[in-house]
This record gives C-alpha cells, structure tokens and sequence, in this order.
C-alpha cells in the first residue's frame, strides 16, 4: 500500500483535560497511527505535548506558535503558522477533528464538524469566539474538501444550512471507551459511599452550561424530590463552563440543594464507575451532535433519560425514556418514572445492551482513515 503524509490538528490532546474534541481525537488518533504503521503522521499542537499521546514511532510532534485560545490567535496559527508547517512536511492531507480548518493551505483537508451551535444558537457561545465563529465555521465547511460529521442529523443541518454539497459530507458515528463497562454490586457501593452518601444517584456527564440545560434539570429534580422524598441524590461531573449564572441560580434556589453535588472535572478512571453506579444517567440537552454520555451509559448497562430532539434520538434509539427538555415538569416526572419503575429501568437496560453494538471506535477510525486516504488522492 502507498503509505501517506497525513498531518493532524492535535490542540485538544491536552494532559488530564480530554473533553470532547479532545477524546474524539484520542480515540481517532491513536487507532489511526497504530493500524497503519507505514503511514507518517504530523500531530500540530499549539503547546508542550504530553509524550503518551505519541502513540507509534512514525508520529512526529510538531509545537506551532502561538498557542490558540482566542479569534486572533485562531487566525494566526491555521492561517500563518500550520500552512507553513503543512509545506515544511510535505504534508499530503490535512485532518482537523475540532470544527476548525486553515483556509489557506492549498492541502487537501478534512475536517470533522460536530455540530452548528455557534449559528443556531450563538448565545451560548462566549462573547469573545461568537462572531469570529460564526463568521468562519461556513467558510472552513465550504473550504473542507470533506466534511465528517457524528450524525446524519448534523449532515443534514450542515448540508441545509451552510448550502454544503451533501456528497463531500460523510457520517461517521463516535464510538464509546472501552472503560465504560458494566460494575458488581459491591464495586456499586464503594463509588456511591465515596460520592454520594451511599445513597442512589441521577447521573449527569458533561460542562455545566446553560445549552446542557443543567438549570432547569436541577429544577426537575428539586422537583422530584419535593414530590417523591426519595433518598436519592443528583451528581453533576463536569468542568464550570462560562455563563453558569442560570445553573448556579437554579442551585441556590433548590430546597434540596444539600442532595445536588458538583463533581467538577472527574479524572478518566472515575467517570466510567460513577457512570455504571448510576440510578439512571439523565443527559436533557437543548442542542447535540451526537451525545456521547448515553452511549457510555448504555455500555455501562445504566438506564437512560434523554431529551426527544436534535440528534439525541437518532443515537439512542428505543434505548432512552425521552422528555422535552424545555419542560421542567417533563423531566421532572421523567425522574419519577425512572425511580419508580424498576421494569423499566430493566427494559431500558436491555436496549442499551444492544444499541451500545452499533458505536465503535474501532470502525470510526477505519472509516476516517479511508475519507482522508480518498482525499490524499491515495
């Protein structure tokens, strides 16, 4: 086989902070250079690099000034510095997994888009990124000579929105980590005695921001608990985004705020065992391109409440107890069902079991893999 130059935005590989963009290239990544050993891989950081996100001998890391945070840096290091770069090596594509691509370069480039939230929701978006966002995510889609996405319902926004031709746009699913698994009884007990009194817990993974829509789930369950009594609590784990005042407000409101615990960052080994210890994970978002936390629940065999929009039911399918996530009386009562119904919590479970088949990192990697050899021209 003809092996490939194949340079990498690597930006999120970030020691102890993998999110989202993060993880998605991690897992990408490190499948990529292991199953094609012959191939050089570029990875362009923007600051010192941590060595385990090297994975093969033929990945040369490159650290590219100045490290981007801000719009005018963005425009600095895609649009000066990785050109540059791209030349230097020879590079024969380009792949960017963060929304983000380089106008410039005359390389051939993909270019993953998770999602449109800065156009149809620039609200949430911080003040200093808006308008440089908004302005450039059509022109790096339209500059892209293919675009990946997680969702068709992300294809089809792309494609609808931006006047994108649907034939350069390609689907590929995440996939889920192989931590994410199922727990014993007694390995339950150890993670609820170390995070929640000991006491059964709702589960929510991902920033604490308004577009989560984590204000009006801790109303829900302020709710539920007022209706209930139950003896169960809520665990948020995820970093403070900005724009928290709705949730910190919707906290502080909350005649049960001594059962609503704020996990901030959790560290990789906890996540998956906070999430298999779960009563129920409870992701209600307003906005998505894939939802990677209901996958990671359904491999943990945990049941899971979703919201019924944007993506979130192309992805779990009959695995999920929907609820409009605009209505706080929706969620709240979907609480209810969940703590009330061991049947369905069961019946949830079991679909999960076999929904959770269809994501594979594995196969997203291979399918990636052959969009950028098709666009090197290999």
């Amino acid at each position: 086989m003809t092996k490939v130059k194949i340079a990498v935005n690597t930006r999120f590989l970030l020691s102890g902070q993998l999110e989202g963009f993060g993880w998605y290239t991690h897992e990408i990544m490190k499948r990529m250079v292991l199953n094609h050993p012959d191939d050089e891989f570029y990875f362009l950081f923007d600051r010192p690099f941590d060595p385990r996100f090297i994975y093969g001998k033929n990945v040369t890391p490159v650290v590219i000034f100045p490290p981007a945070r801000h719009p005018l840096l963005f425009h600095w290091w895609f649009e000066y510095s990785a050109p540059k770069v791209l030349k230097q090596y020879q590079a024969e594509v380009f792949f960017s997994p963060d929304s983000m691509c380089s106008l410039r370069t005359k390389v051939p480039t993909v270019m993953t888009c998770h999602d449109l939230v800065p156009l149809h929701m620039p609200e949430q978006i911080a003040k200093r990124h808006r308008s440089y966002l908004i302005r450039m995510l059509p022109q790096w889609l339209n500059r892209a000579d293919h675009v990946l996405t997680v969702s068709d319902f992300v294809k089809q926004d792309i494609a609808s929105t931006c006047h994108i031709n649907p034939d350069k746009i390609h689907t590929v699913h995440n996939g889920c980590r192989e931590d994410f698994k199922p727990l014993g009884q007694f390995e339950q007990q150890k993670i609820r005695q170390q995070f929640s009194d000991d006491q059964a817990y709702f589960f929510y993974a991902g920033a604490i921001h308004p577009r989560k829509n984590v204000h009006r789930l801790i109303r829900a369950f302020d709710q539920f608990k007022t209706m209930t009594k139950a003896p169960v609590k809520l665990l948020l784990a995820g970093r403070f985004a900005w724009q928290t005042g709705e949730v910190l407000q919707a906290w502080e409101q909350a005649s049960h705020q001594k059962d609503i615990k704020f996990l901030g960052y959790v560290e990789e080994l906890d996540l998956p065992r906070l999430t298999a210890a779960a009563l129920a994970s409870v992701y209600v978002s307003l906005s998505e391109g894939f939802g990677l936390p209901l996958i990671e629940a359904m491999a943990c065999q945990t049941p899971v409440m979703t919201s019924d929009g944007s993506c979130l039911p192309e992805i779990a399918g009959d695995a999920a107890l929907y609820v409009d996530p605009l209505d706080v009386l929706s969620i709240s009562s979907g609480l209810q069902q969940l703590y009330e119904d061991q049947q369905l919590r069961s019946d949830l479970v079991q679909a999960g079991k076999q929904r959770s088949k269809l994501y594979n990192w594995d196969e997203a990697a291979a399918r990636i893999y052959a969009v950028i050899k098709q666009a090197a021209g290999k």
